[in-house]
């Protein structure tokens, strides 16, 4: 019925601008979804100079309406006429791109990332890179009113960075970023924050240490003391980043007083945060430099009078020790360990031991049998009790970590030994290890020489000792 020329072969679009017209949303959403359909019927020069104009020009209506336009319009390309017309499909993507729902701007961004892969490289330059023309948008969003629409600004800064290339980050987006580092909201601060690394990074080589020294690092400083904690975690996840791309005169001089104040933090995210990334800084200051900066700084904390404060380093040390290597951590941290073990806070005792443990799965059994065992064993005889009973929790930690000839030749004989001490807390205690340990013992120890001190455990005048006995006998089946 349809012809090939006169009034007919205006027919689909005339009913396209009818069913958007149309106070039905549903009837909207439906021919938005056929319009591929409607492309096809009318040719590509007419999808070109009619239907494309006409979509740009009506881009106001429901979110699901425009979000399936965006959508659509990503898969155009060969409806116009192929890449070498894709171009046409920007203006009503530009405009989508800047709609109030973040929706429908993230599908319009990811049809327009799509589209680009499409023009060639001259076509990109004469026709999506005037999108750069979108700056005074994109400076508009970086000063919204709202702070969700400057949070996505920030959330996206670095993709915005890459896209638009470097001479409108250096006259644009430095000031710009400058501003969302600075923003009034601790979620856009945040946001920004997370991206200082990335956004140091991507700078034009020729520029970036003088970008970075005088407009990002001010920034920087004032946010290592902002407010917010979770600006200041943002920030340290990142800030060790820079002391790769600033190099080793600008980190002495410059980062470390930032880091320092970051590894003093009260909040521990932070902390764990520069703790963390210590590596990276060693990379470009070396071992000697960073012992004589960060880590007097660490044991500071190490033996702070908040016995919170030592507790977090303590669960920091397994990191820090694989960070610094085996020799750079005996010379410096272990004698820190060992007094850890004899505090006088309970949970700080606690946290050591499993601290230990920690150590020697990660440096092996023969570094303990020389290193941490006999210091351990030595605390056997110490006059106090408590200290005593460390050396029996010691061991349950450290048995099966250190293996059976270890705990065999050197750990059984001292916790059987105990199991003469005076103090009846201690002998239970030697009771609970020898069932921990029991395990990892051969049978031959277990028959010859735990099960004997076991049984007169058993017999013990203190209630609990007899207990404990009793059920590591019937544990180990050693009745």
């Amino acid at each position: 019925m349809a012809g090939a020329d006169g009034d007919d072969s205006l027919y689909p679009i005339a009913v396209l601008i009818d069913e958007l017209r149309n106070e039905d949303v549903q009837l909207r959403l439906n021919s938005i979804k056929k319009l591929s359909t409607i492309a096809l019927a009318l040719g590509v020069e007419r999808t070109r100079t009619e239907l494309l104009p006409f979509l740009t020009d009506t881009i106001y209506d429901e979110d699901e309406v425009l979000l399936a336009l965006a959508e659509q319009l990503g898969n155009f390309t060969m409806l116009v006429g192929g890449p070498e017309y894709v171009h046409c499909l920007l203006p009503p993507l530009e405009s989508l791109a800047t709609v109030e729902e973040t929706v429908v701007r993230d599908k319009a961004v990811e049809s327009l990332r799509k589209i680009s892969q499409e023009h060639s490289p001259v076509d990109l330059e004469v026709h999506f890179e005037p999108l750069t023309l979108v700056m005074p948008t994109l400076r508009q969003a970086a000063e919204d009113k709202s702070w969700r629409v400057r949070y996505m600004v920030a959330d996206k800064f670095s993709e915005l960075q890459k896209a638009v290339g470097p001479e409108i980050t250096k006259n644009d987006l430095v000031p710009a970023f400058q501003n969302l580092l600075k923003d009034c909201e601790a979620e856009v601060r945040a946001a920004a924050a997370n991206k200082v690394k990335e956004f140091c990074e991507n700078l034009p080589e020729d520029s970036r240490e003088t970008i970075i020294m005088t407009h990002i690092l001010p920034c920087v400083k004032e946010l290592v003391s902002d407010t917010n904690q979770h600006v200041k975690s943002a920030l340290a996840s990142v800030i060790m980043g820079l002391s790769t791309i600033l190099g080793k005169d600008n980190t002495v001089e410059h980062l470390l007083p930032l880091f320092l104040a970051q590894l003093k933090d009260e909040c521990p995210e932070v902390r764990l945060n520069i703790i963390s990334n210590l590596d990276c800084v060693n990379e470009v200051i070396g071992i000697r430099q960073l012992s004589q900066s960060l880590l007097p700084a660490i044991v500071e904390l190490a033996e702070d009078a908040k016995w919170r404060v030592r507790l977090a380093i303590i669960e920091y040390m397994p990191l820090l020790a694989g960070q610094l290597g085996v020799e750079f951590f005996d010379e410096k941290l272990n004698t820190l360990c060992m007094a850890w073990l004899i505090d006088h806070v309970y949970a700080i005792r606690e946290a050591a031991t499993c601290n230990l443990m920690k150590l020697v799965e990660k440096f092996g059994a023969e570094w303990a049998q020389n290193t941490i065992v006999p210091k351990v064993l030595g605390m056997a005889n110490d006059p106090n009790y408590l200290h005593r009973m460390t050396t029996l929790f010691c061991i349950n930690s450290l048995s099966e970590a250190c293996g059976q000839e270890i705990t065999t030749k050197q750990m059984l004989p001292v916790v059987l030994k105990m199991s003469n001490d005076q103090v009846a807390n201690v002998r239970f205690n030697v009771a609970k290890s020898l069932q921990k340990i029991g395990p990892v013992l051969d049978s031959s120890a277990l028959q010859t020489e735990v099960k004997p001190v076991l049984e007169k455990l058993a017999t013990d005048t203190d209630m609990d000792v007899k207990y404990f006995a009793q059920e590591a006998i019937s544990v180990l089946a050693l009745a």
